[in-house]
């Protein structure tokens, strides 16, 4: 998902101290937020195109999806005729994006399965739909998992479904906010408990953005981190720690 840049530069941080009580995520958005915001909702896009943006995205980057979904739409000229093409077409459409062999079925059968539901590419009756529900009617599409249907739901209706990617992960665990070994399919429902409703689109936005400018793998920035005080990563690497500890090393994969 495409995220703002910093605008600002970061104070530094605290002093390290060992033992310190990791942030809560509150806390965490209230120092994030005047970096990265101001972060408040508004639709992207509509929700048929943004679960193919979406599943494009996956295993690559946000610039190479949005570029894959240009190159499909300008092949075939709306997803109702994606829905009915070949899938080696619809791989051909997406090659730039990676792995389109994988992607063209889910790709499909995800919008033929739609079409089939609701006899239209119209997803807008989820946004009445209570959380949960929409969840999982997302995740029965072919191909579509917790993080996708994550971000439908937030990016184009701004329900309060915590998103978490490669980034939001890695970020998540070394700040102590969940376990070293929590997958992360488990984070979604963890990360989403723990942040008010009304905060999720914009914690998301700014631990991802967090993730790619600063808390970075293999190697976090803590020296310029304004959440290093409280973060017990960030305490080992300005201790003097030359490595970052194993247990906090992401190996998720984006769904």
């Amino acid at each position: 998902m495409q995220a703002p840049t910093p605008t600002k530069a970061a104070p530094p941080p605290e002093k390290a101290s060992q033992g310190a009580v990791p942030l809560t995520a509150t806390e965490i958005l209230r120092r994030l937020e005047p970096l990265y915001g101001p972060l408040q909702w508004t639709p992207r896009r509509d929700a048929a195109p943004e679960l193919v943006v979406t599943i494009l995205s996956q295993h690559t980057s946000d610039l190479n999806a949005e570029r894959a979904y240009e190159q499909l739409i300008q092949a075939f000229g709306s997803l109702e005729a994606v829905a009915q093409a070949e899938e080696s077409a619809i791989a051909g459409a997406i090659r730039s994006g990676g792995l389109a062999n994988q992607k063209a079925p889910r790709i499909k059968g995800a919008l033929l399965h739609i079409l089939e539901q609701r006899g239209a590419l119209d997803l807008d009756f989820l946004a009445e739909l209570p959380l949960q529900q929409a969840k999982a009617w997302l995740t029965a599409l072919p191909g579509v998992g917790k993080k996708t249907a994550a971000v439908v739901l937030c990016f184009s209706f701004g329900m309060p479904a915590m998103a978490v990617d490669t980034h939001v992960h890695r970020v998540a665990r070394r700040l102590g906010l969940i376990a070293p070994k929590t997958t992360a399919d488990q984070a979604h429902d963890l990360l989403e408990a723990m942040v008010p409703p009304r905060d999720v689109y914009r914690f998301h936005v700014a631990l991802i953005t967090h993730g790619r400018q600063v808390c970075k793998a293999p190697r976090p920035l803590c020296d310029r981190c304004p959440l290093a005080d409280g973060c017990p990563t960030g305490q080992e690497m300005l201790a003097g720690s030359t490595a970052e500890p194993a247990s906090s090393r992401s190996r998720s994969r984006p769904l």
